[in-house]
């Protein structure tokens, strides 16, 4: 390590800085130096804050509390697509994994691959240094989109998340929307054949193996042509209780869907590590969860008056909670720091307003049956005012004690 550290920093480094060939590209040689390396830099007069938790480290924590998803996502992934091949036999775990790796794996590296060369243009025209949030960023937009959608169009929707949510409003930290959330939303309403559909989940295959005999895409759906691969959320929308999994199922995430929201369970590990790191607020996500249970129980009871002919009606709040994205976004998109509320009031506010405006727009709206996305990009924009006036009320409540 020494001798990297000599190389890195007496024969490379010195190019870098003020005065060298390559000053211009300082802020991008230093983004790699700081990932590597510890900082060489101190500190001498005036307060200092002894805390090991900085940026970097609160986003290395929720890469960590992200890995089961993704991981899961990667069978998941390829589950679904060796169980469409062949129905009835169970594939194996190792195919399952090399099948999902080689959908996922290439989606990832094109995802972060434009996101960060965006990251690093802005950093070297604004001679600032490169942040650490497109580290989450990037896993995030992985993790919610379909395994199936093109590479160019993950590219584009990156590119749009990175730029149009985060860079704008002048970098991390700074930003008013969820960078990933403003990628898929872009992606969902610019490619919405890409993004929804009855077989988009189930990522496709050159070649895939039925009953030992190599087939192409078109033998496979020709084979399969009964099968639909819908989400349960696209099934419950026509169908109701009928049409939805187990409850096991579900919850473990054994289901159509984008690559890593399927699994509760999986999300519940994830919050757990948030939490216990403080990473992420358990009250944004109780809050959350409570606002959802509650507006889906109202609608419940309201029903055989007013939206008796609604199929979501008949499913109940557990099903609501364990379908689509909604505990991952529970958990990895409305405990943002930067987008959601900030005063502890503000994040009960945030989150019971999320999670009943999710469920709204979901049960009202069955034809746009996963409301999560848009819920929490609305109550990203009303954030600072949601804090705005808790600390108002606190000022004035406090003056009044006086």
């Amino acid at each position: 390590m020494k001798f990297l550290d000599d190389l890195i920093h007496k024969k490379i480094k010195p190019h870098f800085e003020k005065g060298g060939k390559l000053e211009r590209f300082y802020y991008a040689f230093e983004a790699g130096e700081s990932f590597h390396f510890v900082t060489d830099k101190k500190t001498y007069t005036g307060a200092h804050v002894r805390d090991s938790v900085d940026l970097k480290r609160m986003m290395v924590m929720v890469i960590f509390s992200l890995v089961p998803c993704f991981l899961f996502g990667i069978w998941n992934t390829g589950y679904q697509q060796l169980t469409l091949a062949n129905s009835e036999v169970a594939p194996a775990l190792l195919d399952c994994i090399i099948q999902g790796a080689g959908k996922v794996l290439p989606l990832m590296l094109v995802v972060y691959a434009s996101g960060g060369a965006i990251e690093a243009l802005f950093a070297v025209v604004r001679k600032h240094e490169i942040n650490e949030g497109f580290l989450v960023s990037g896993f995030l937009i992985t993790l919610i989109l379909p395994a199936t959608i093109p590479l160019w169009q993950a590219a584009v929707g990156t590119a749009f998340g990175v730029i149009i949510g985060k860079e704008v409003f002048g970098g991390t930290g700074m930003n008013i929307l969820n960078p990933a959330l403003t990628a898929r939303a872009f992606c969902f309403f610019a490619y919405p054949n890409q993004m929804s559909g009855s077989k988009v989940w189930v990522a496709p295959n050159e070649l895939l193996v039925l009953n030992g005999v190599k087939m192409t895409d078109a033998d496979v759906l020709l084979q399969h042509d009964p099968v639909t691969m819908a989400t349960p959320l696209a099934n419950a929308a026509v169908k109701g209780m009928e049409s939805l999994p187990s409850t096991m199922d579900m919850f473990l995430g054994i289901i159509p869907g984008s690559i890593g929201e399927t699994s509760v369970l999986c999300c519940l590990i994830g919050a757990f590590i948030l939490i216990v790191t403080r990473v992420g607020s358990w009250r944004t996500m109780a809050g959350t969860l409570a606002g959802a249970v509650a507006i889906t129980f109202l609608f419940t009871m309201l029903g055989d008056k007013t939206l008796e002919n609604n199929p979501f009606l008949t499913i109940g709040p557990l099903n609501h909670v364990l379908m689509g994205g909604f505990a991952f976004g529970l958990v990895f998109m409305c405990t943002d720091p930067v987008s959601s509320a900030c005063t502890n009031k503000g994040k009960w506010i945030f989150g019971l307003c999320t999670g009943a405006l999710a469920m709204t727009i979901r049960t009202l709206n069955p034809a746009y049956p996963e409301g999560m996305m848009l819920a929490i990009l609305f109550m990203n924009v009303f954030a600072p005012l949601i804090d705005h006036y808790v600390v108002k009320a606190n000022v004035k409540r406090r003056l009044a004690r006086g």
